[in-house]
């Protein structure tokens, strides 16, 4: 990738960010601190889609940067992607919240939410055309394969995604820092497996190809 081409990405990522977080067409757009727009490398072979920002998201306007961000990022080193080597970002740019006895507690976005956001999603992987998309958590997943979409039945399985792109799902890294003993074991065999999958299909996209999978027992 030249860098005049990189630079064309980066502009058109702040053009677009800047359109996002003037959007006002959910309640969220009102009541959060900061838009999340997503963050990485603009040529990026993998784009990573999570759900929604959470409360670390919506202070600091970057996404993955709580506990979950931190599993997440351990989870790539896994496969020998650093963070600096993806493009993340989520299917709404506002933390969709409930009120709590504590005030806001995070929640899954909500149709109208990801319907309004959706072009803003869909720019940023028209921009970026990644080699691979992977989802993570069911929300997401739904969001581009319908609401039929099972993950505990359909994870790890490779579909045709936006733009004809490889799309994968796996469980989100918040759903695994809810588990614990053998459940937690069980969980992440299978986010292992699903993590190889992208590791193989990144390899077979690649020019010159990429080594495989690191042969690795566990996650971390």
């Amino acid at each position: 990738m030249t860098l005049e081409e990189r630079a064309r990405r980066l502009r058109l990522l702040a053009g677009a960010a800047a359109k996002a977080a003037a959007c006002r067409l959910c309640a969220i757009g009102s009541q959060r601190r900061n838009n999340v727009y997503g963050e990485g490398d603009p040529c990026a072979r993998l784009m990573i889609v999570g759900e929604g920002p959470g409360e670390t998201e919506d202070l600091l306007g970057r996404p993955f940067v709580g506990r979950a961000g931190q599993l997440l990022e351990r989870m790539l080193a896994a496969i020998d992607l650093a963070r600096e080597d993806v493009y993340i970002c989520n299917t709404v740019k506002c933390r969709p919240t409930s009120p709590g006895p504590r005030g806001p507690k995070n929640r899954a976005p909500d149709p109208a939410e990801m319907a309004n956001c959706r072009p803003y999603l869909d720019e940023q992987i028209d921009i970026i055309r990644p080699g691979a998309i992977l989802a993570l958590g069911a929300p997401a997943a739904k969001s581009f394969l319908g609401n039929e979409f099972a993950i505990g039945k359909m994870r790890g399985t490779w579909y045709e995604g936006p733009l004809g792109i490889p799309l994968i799902a796996t469980y989100h890294p918040a759903y695994l820092l809810r588990q614990t003993g053998g459940e937690l074991e069980g969980v992440k065999r299978l986010v292992w497996s699903d993590l190889k999958a992208v590791r193989t299909k990144l390899a077979e996209l690649s020019e010159p190809p990429l080594p495989g999978p690191p042969e690795q027992v566990g996650l971390f």
